[in-house]
């Protein structure tokens, strides 16, 4: 049975303040943390070996998943240092048995692709790793890992190339499926000019030692960097899950407009006189003055709205 390794112990500077009280991977998607939804996408083809690479300060991600449904079993590991993905694997190595899964906790890929990758790695028990692939545009080439490929084996992985040197315009997107051979070029990955143990230089060691490395096309994929990306993901889920919303305030002021889709947890107070929606997620325990409009926007829990405010395609922090 694969296992799945879900790295989450990365700071998410670029979503500060909204990581101020809270870890990347907790970041909220319509009422679930982004780290589950990645699970719950391996889930559905039974998966249910996970291994979270946490910050030791996370306490958040521990005491979720202690009361989480998610079939299987949760177990975590700490990576004291941010210092790379290679890192990151390195530490949750001791508890790897056999082929697994690496995923970002910040990284969405369709479920049906997630579905291809786990069939083609089945088909052939030969291979060391499959990536997944993505086409990238010129401008965020500096940006990706870059990969270079000989018919269906890529030969060259390299980490934000410099201008000039990306070898195509393919990326690799944080979904991966190892063998346990990777693990034995952790400890030879050498710090890289960034100060990381890069994930790409040990793929490369991979291929160059062992072969077999290839990919599966993708072309479409969802990321949190910053509070845009949030917003765009929660407002797209809102979307497909406008049927049954939920709509649980504690209080709704008189002569107030609810606008659907809406997403409102419990425990917010919403003034009289206010225009809320549509495209709005409210996260619980926010409190949103009187005369305020609220329109595709995200408000994060314990946000406050003064009265007669506007607060249109953005995210409202917590306190």
């Amino acid at each position: 049975m694969i296992q799945a390794v879900i790295l989450a112990a990365g700071k998410g500077s670029r979503l500060y303040p909204i990581t101020e009280t809270r870890s990347k991977g907790m970041a909220p998607i319509l009422g679930r943390p982004i780290i589950e939804r990645v699970m719950r996408r391996l889930t559905r083809h039974d998966i249910d070996d996970f291994i979270l690479v946490v910050s030791p300060d996370d306490r958040e991600i521990v005491q979720h998943f202690s009361r989480t449904d998610i079939p299987g079993q949760i177990r975590f590991v700490y990576q004291r240092e941010r210092l790379g993905m290679a890192h990151a694997l390195r530490c949750a190595a001791p508890l790897i048995e056999g082929d697994f899964v690496l995923a970002a906790c910040d990284n969405l890929v369709p479920a049906r692709d997630v579905g291809r990758l786990l069939a083609r790695w089945q088909e052939d028990e030969q291979f060391n790793a499959l990536l997944t692939l993505m086409p990238v545009e010129p401008e965020r080439l500096g940006s990706v890992g870059i990969v270079e490929r000989d018919g269906p084996w890529i030969t060259h992985i390299i980490e934000k190339p410099a201008p000039g040197e990306a070898p195509s315009n393919i990326s690799s997107v944080p979904l991966y499926i190892f063998s346990p051979q990777i693990l034995d070029d952790l400890d030879e990955t050498p710090l890289s000019p960034r100060g990381e143990y890069e994930l790409q230089d040990a793929i490369q060691r991979l291929i160059d030692e062992a072969g077999r490395v290839s990919g599966i096309m993708i072309e479409q994929r969802a990321t949190v960097t910053n509070a845009d990306d949030l917003l765009a993901m929660n407002l797209e889920f809102l979307a497909r899950d406008h049927q049954s919303p939920l709509m649980t305030p504690l209080e709704v002021g008189a002569g107030t407009r609810l606008i659907m889709p809406l997403y409102i947890e419990a425990e917010t107070t919403i003034g009289i006189d206010c225009t809320i929606g549509p495209n709005v997620v409210i996260e619980h325990g926010c409190r949103i003055g009187d005369g305020a409009t609220i329109r595709d926007a995200l408000l994060l829990r314990g946000a406050r709205v003064p009265a007669g405010a506007t607060v249109v395609n953005r995210v409202v922090a917590d306190e």
